[in-house]
């Protein structure tokens, strides 16, 4: 009789990803070792030898013609290298430059400014405190002009128009621009059985990061080259910007972003201080430093936000949506200067309703300028999608109050379902995976919906106002796509490059430039998981464009959707290089080499094999006849369409009838992201956006009176939450991963900034709906909860605001 031996599985010898830092490790962030001992390396760090410094002199009014500029006594301040005035720069055309979205932004006021706060000289000096006496010694004469501060007054018949410098423009309409399908969409309102409308106003709102904008340029004669140390979010696109406008050789020119104390959009633009500090440091021929101050960065810089709506849904009785219908003005600024794709002129606000299942949908947009700084950038969030989200989920709650359904329900039955996908919206996007039930049921389970709404009614028979709200939020991250996505023509692709050391250490650079996602973390676990050699060695550099390869840099959640994938596919383009070397050192052909983290070995001899530095050691010692020495790759990632996470957010309050007062109870946050490359980083990144979400929702206000003043302009003025005031979260999970992602992440970093404020804003609309009002323009500020609850009105965030009383 014949035995059969049984196969023995050979035992693997695969590394331990855990261990080694790889995918799903909760590896410390390595940039925190420098940044918690102070040894960050910021734009006031940056000091050269002949260094002069500069200061700008901004407009205390709002809109007004300019007289005259006299700046003999600044220059004769001993100390003061030189002063600028656009009139100067005029001469060199330089007082304008071209903005992200297709116009033109005054570098140095000429004929008249236009917003408080805005650019109307420079002094360069020994030091920064001659400079900016010498500021204060120019006189400028105003011509006071009326001013407008809402698109109300700017869109009126007898508005003055703000933007007189440009040719054929008979109002104060920047754009106009709709998506979707018009007379279908009429059709489904006409056939409905109940329309839900709302209007509402998302207010202005500052990324407020650590660290004011800066730059140090440095404009060497001798080599005639440029460089310049600045705070951005995007080195090349600030390279290619400058050599637009200071008409510079591209290959001349150096950006260096160094550590960024935040960014959060605001550091995406570029500012009219980077070019008169590049111009200043050509005409002095020494490096000129500019530290913007905490006011002029809150009055001047990158707003977000500022959007109007009225938004209508289509329903049948039951509860079924038909249809959405959504007009939206935008107040711009006195300058379109957003930072988005080309062809959206309002961001992706479009994506709005992406995880339900609407049949139709049309949408219109109106961006009007006005008396205001430039507005628009991504504030974190991907392109308007936090107005979208936010404004949908409060159509939401709106419309199931009016068909009194429960709002969970509302939303459970018109969700995109499981198997319905890839889905189309209805305004064109692909979305391509998701569990939207199963995360709205990890939340509601997680904060015991049924028993809170018994809890709730039981403190209604005592006179207590308790309420929950829910958002739920789908946002397109990655834009990058080459057939749709692109800024200034330039495709919003990105890049990495991966170098492996003959010792089988590494060095990572990419085109993305961090400011605080923990790039130099998650990039090298990355790596890891892809060829297993430890974290620890790898070396993570961004953000210097004479050495990391061309890309769009950090923004709008690019970061792993994008560049992420760009990481794995370089690191996949150096294990196939290194498979050539592991057949050659295991002298068999490729095709018999098999993988397994950290090694490769022959398919039928499993103890035959060689590890990944072992590979590395080859390529610069021992390579076959015909292969090129060294282990190195780029890559560039053109994703083929946008990844789609999701969030659910509920949160509990109670509102004290006598004050407005409201506080927090409990905030449950559920986040399908997809694989999570770094857990620690990714509930990190989760509770920094719920917080901004509560700070929207509760405190952050910058408005402006009718004369165009900034409320707001300082921290006393403008509330950023602490410790004390911010609330704890108890966070979930659900995974699904991206189907078309290389390591099957979708990106985090904004969704629950984007999702979290319609759940705080809905559970005190829910506490409120007693009262009858439906809604109360953010943030939710005691005394306008107040005056909802003692006049059952909705109330208005939109300015001017009332400082006489």
């Amino acid at each position: 009789m014949t035995t059969t031996e049984p196969t023995v599985e050979p035992v693997s010898r695969a590394l331990d990803e855990i261990k080694i830092g790889g995918m799903g490790a909760s590896r410390r962030r390595v940039e925190d070792n420098r940044f918690i001992r102070g040894k960050g390396h910021y734009i006031d760090d940056v000091v050269l030898p002949g260094m002069l410094h500069m200061e700008i002199l901004r407009s205390p009014v709002a809109h007004a013609r300019i007289r005259s500029i006299d700046t003999s006594a600044a220059w004769d301040i001993p100390g003061v290298r030189l002063v600028l005035t656009g009139e100067m720069l005029a001469t060199r055309n330089l007082a304008w430059m071209p903005t992200l979205s297709y116009d033109t932004q005054a570098v140095l006021a000429t004929d008249k400014v236009r917003f408080q706060g805005q650019e109307v000289a420079a002094v360069i000096a020994d030091d920064p405190y001659i400079a900016k006496d010498a500021c204060e010694a120019i006189v400028v004469d105003y011509e006071p002009l009326p001013v407008i501060v809402n698109p109300t007054q700017a869109l009126a018949d007898d508005a003055p128009i703000i933007r007189d410098d440009k040719e054929n423009q008979p109002d104060n309409v920047c754009f106009t621009w709709q998506v979707g399908d018009k007379d279908g969409t009429d059709r489904a309102f006409a056939e409905a059985d109940h329309v839900s409308t709302i209007e509402m106003h998302y207010p202005r709102s500052h990324p407020s990061p650590l660290e004011t904008c800066g730059s140090v340029a440095d404009f060497d004669r001798a080599t005639g080259k440029l460089t310049v140390y600045m705070t951005t979010q995007a080195p090349h696109i600030v390279r290619a910007a400058v050599a637009l406008i200071a008409e510079l050789p591209e290959h001349m020119i150096r950006i260096v972003s160094p550590d960024l104390g935040g960014g959060f959009g605001n550091k995406v633009p570029v500012y009219p201080g980077y070019v008169v500090s590049i111009v200043a440091s050509i005409l002095t021929e020494r490096p000129v430093k500019w530290i913007e101050d905490r006011t002029s960065n809150l009055i001047s810089t990158g707003f977000g936000r500022d959007v109007y709506l009225k938004g209508e849904l289509a329903l049948r009785k039951d509860g079924k949506i038909l249809a959405v219908r959504m007009h939206t003005d935008s107040d711009h600024g006195a300058f379109f200067g957003d930072a988005q794709p080309s062809k959206f002129k309002i961001g992706l606000l479009h994506s709005t309703f992406s995880c339900y299942d609407i049949p139709t949908a049309h949408l219109t947009a109106r961006g009007v300028y006005t008396n205001k700084a430039p507005g628009g950038v991504a504030y974190r969030c991907s392109f308007r999608v936090t107005e979208a989200m936010f404004f949908q989920e409060r159509m939401m709650q709106a419309a199931a109050e009016e068909l009194g359904l429960d709002q969970a329900e509302f939303r459970r039955m018109n969700f995109v379902r499981d198997d319905d996908f890839p889905h189309r919206t209805p305004f064109g996007f692909l979305t391509d995976s998701g569990q939207y039930a199963k995360c709205l049921q990890v939340g509601l389970d997680a904060i015991d919906y049924e028993g809170f709404r018994k809890e709730q009614a039981e403190a209604a028979k005592n006179g207590r106002l308790l309420g929950i709200g829910i958002s739920c939020m789908t946002e397109p991250l990655g834009a990058g796509n080459s057939r749709e996505y692109d800024i200034l023509g330039i495709k919003m692709f990105d890049s990495a490059e991966l170098r492996v050391h003959m010792t089988g250490k590494a060095i990572l650079r990419t085109g993305a430039k961090t400011q605080g996602q923990g790039h130099e973390t998650t990039w090298a676990q990355i790596v890891a998981h892809e060829l297993g050699l430890p974290a620890d060695d790898i070396v993570v550099e961004e953000g210097d464009t004479d050495t990391a390869p061309f890309g769009m840099g950090t923004y709008a959640s690019r970061s792993t959707p994008v560049a992420g994938a760009a990481v794995a596919m370089a690191a996949r383009k150096v294990r196939a290089k290194a498979r050539k070397l592991a057949a050659h050192l295991l002298e068999v052909s490729e095709e018999d080499v098999e993988w397994e983290l950290g090694r490769f070995y022959v398919r039928s001899a499993p103890d035959r094999g060689v590890t990944i530095q072992e590979c590395a050691m080859a390529a610069y010692s021992n390579m076959p006849d015909g292969l090129e020495p060294g282990l190195e790759a780029n890559a560039y990632y053109d994703p083929p369409n946008l990844t789609w996470p999701f969030g659910c957010y509920i949160v509990t309050v109670e509102v004290d009838p006598l004050t407005g007062v409201w506080d927090v109870l409990r905030v449950v946050a559920v986040d399908d992201c997809g694989v999570r490359i770094n857990p620690m980083i990714v509930e990190g990144q989760i509770m920094g956006g719920l917080t901004e979400a509560y700070a929207m929702s509760s405190m952050q206000f910058i408005t402006f009176d009718a004369e165009g003043n900034c409320i707001g302009s300082n921290f006393m003025d403008y509330l950023l939450p602490t410790a004390w005031e911010t609330p704890g979260y108890e966070l979930h999970e659900v995974v699904t991963p991206c189907p078309h992602h290389p390591i099957g992440a979708k990106g985090i970093g904004e969704c629950a900034t984007v999702g979290g404020p319609a759940a705080f804003v809905n559970a005190v609309m829910d506490a409120l709906k007693g009262y009858g009002v439906r809604n109360v323009d953010m943030p939710l500020l005691p005394d306008r909860v107040r005056q909802a609850i003692t006049t059952g009105a909705d109330v208005s965030g939109a300015p001017p605001i009332r400082t006489d009383s």
